[in-house]
């Protein structure tokens, strides 16, 4: 990804991918990029969910 976004602005994206999917929006040229786009979203919010999971589990443990 060529641009840093975070996660919401990822989501929000993701979900407007998916939006214009399920409505036949695109067209077969357009469908290959916007997947790969999706794809990269979705790696990025796993990575985020991820992270921000891994930080909670040690504030907690410090926390106890």
């Amino acid at each position: 990804m060529s641009t840093k976004i975070n996660y919401t602005q990822a989501k929000k994206e993701l979900e407007e991918i998916v939006q214009s999917i399920e409505a036949g929006e695109l067209d077969v040229d357009v469908l290959t990029a916007k997947v790969k786009r999706a794809s990269e979203l979705i790696a990025l919010c796993k990575e985020r969910l991820t992270k921000t999971d891994k930080e909670l589990q040690k504030l907690l443990e410090d926390m106890a």
